[in-house]
């Protein structure tokens, strides 16, 4: 098995580092094949009473699959490294003998999947409003040689303000550079670029092709391509007609359109200029991008929230469920726990917590906001959320594609193993 190196360069030595025992389990937001995700409150140490999210893995499960190794090494990496307004914040990980911890900040917002449903579709200024945040977050990835490969409205957080945080990092791919390619096969099938599932080699292009289909989807209801099963749902990524609504405007449509070119160098954001082209785009023409990374322009729409502890906006199915870490089956050898050497990890912010003066701390996460898996500035204020329009039966998700979108954690994000699934795709486009 490969050996994980992780970063302990921002634990001071000498400082006690968290573990289990520094949280109390509150609610579960999300469960799945590797573990589940909880509600957690710090008791201890100087931000004793925030709120957070925990992601606990089984190192059991993780270690069958080398690869599932790599890409908790690469989650755990990322969250380390990048710091941005509409990326998710990592506070701690830790380890035991069984099981990985990823203590991340609360977005009590819940996921975009979750408003985009309760809507049907979004009015043009609202996408725009997600869209532009999202794009900031995805480019400052890029510009770390960073992929993201699994943008999805279930991947799209809200703080406790109604700005994006982009979370579940477990399929990005890091040390991208210009003209590089990778070609795993991985994502989710309706948001998934066509040279993602003909292998022929993919690199930053693959983000901007989910973001058009994002866009889509929330502007129809639904993603672009969907079939009644997989293998039918990528025929028609590779090869089926985009119809575009007519009740889109000519910018809504143009930039979907540029986005989801099949072929990569046609796309928009495909050349070195990455997301510059596409924020330059008519569609975004009344989008000032400063007061967007300064979260000046007003979200469409504010969580309410009774307290920074409330679960209103996650499903009920996993909220009303007692919270409980299950104990781990077997405890892994010594050899096998070296694979995950060096997972600890505490936030400087906590770290010069702890050096700075006793003050009282409310019970909330120590920046507004959720887990995995900012407000804009006057001139660019934004419409709100709006109310459920009446819409043709087409425009409606389908049941079957409802069933087949999965909460954090779940199996809908699926890689080269399912391919034997998916039977013979081409070599190229």
């Amino acid at each position: 098995l490969e050996r994980v190196q992780l970063s302990e360069q921002n634990v001071n030595p000498g400082q006690e580092k968290a573990g289990p025992q520094d949280f109390e389990l509150c609610k579960i937001l999300g469960e799945g094949g590797y573990g589940k995700v909880f509600q957690v409150r710090k008791v201890t140490g100087k931000d004793k009473g925030s709120i957070f999210a925990m992601k606990v893995l089984r190192k059991a499960s993780i270690i069958r699959n080398q690869k599932d190794t790599a890409h908790t090494k690469a989650e755990r990496n990322i969250l380390e490294a990048v710091k941005h307004p509409f990326i998710v914040n990592l506070m701690y990980a830790f380890q035991t003998g069984g099981k990985l911890y990823l203590i991340l900040e609360y977005l009590c917002g819940g996921e975009l999947f979750t408003y985009l449903d309760r809507e049907g579709i979004f009015l043009e200024d609202t996408a725009c409003f997600y869209l532009s945040e999202i794009i900031l977050a995805l480019q400052h990835l890029h510009n770390q040689g960073i992929i993201y490969r699994d943008l999805k409205p279930e991947n799209i957080l809200l703080d406790a303000e109604g700005h994006v945080k982009l979370t579940d990092f477990g399929l990005c791919k890091e040390h991208i550079q210009e003209g590089t390619v990778t070609h795993t096969f991985c994502g989710t099938i309706e948001y998934m670029a066509p040279e993602i599932l003909t292998r022929s080699g993919h690199g930053k292009a693959v983000d901007w092709w989910s973001l058009g289909a994002l866009m889509f989807d929330m502007l129809t209801g639904m993603p672009p391509f969907t079939g009644d099963d997989r293998r039918k749902t990528i025929e028609k990524i590779l090869r089926g007609k985009l119809s575009l609504p007519q009740y889109l405007t000519p910018d809504a449509r143009d930039l979907i359109r540029k986005l989801l070119k099949r072929q990569v160098v046609q796309r928009l954001g495909s050349g070195p200029e990455d997301a510059e082209q596409i924020k330059n785009h008519n569609f975004f023409k009344h989008i000032n991008w400063q007061d967007v990374i300064a979260r000046k322009l007003d979200p469409p729409f504010k969580p309410s929230l009774k307290s920074a502890d409330d679960t209103s906006q996650f499903d009920e199915q996993f909220t009303a469920t007692v919270p409980v870490d299950s104990p781990v089956e077997s405890t892994l050898s010594e050899s096998a726990n070296m694979i995950f050497q060096g997972f600890t990890y505490v936030a400087p912010s906590v770290l010069e917590e702890m050096y700075a003066q006793p003050r009282v701390v409310n019970a909330r996460s120590p920046r507004r906001g959720l887990l995995n898996n900012t407000g804009f500035g006057a001139a660019a204020s934004l419409h709100g959320f709006s109310s459920p329009r009446t819409m043709d039966v087409h425009l409606r998700p389908s049941l079957d594609l409802q069933q087949h979108r999965q909460h954090m954690m779940g199996p809908n994000s699926i890689e080269d193993t399912e391919m034997v699934d998916l039977g013979q795709l081409p070599n190229r486009l």
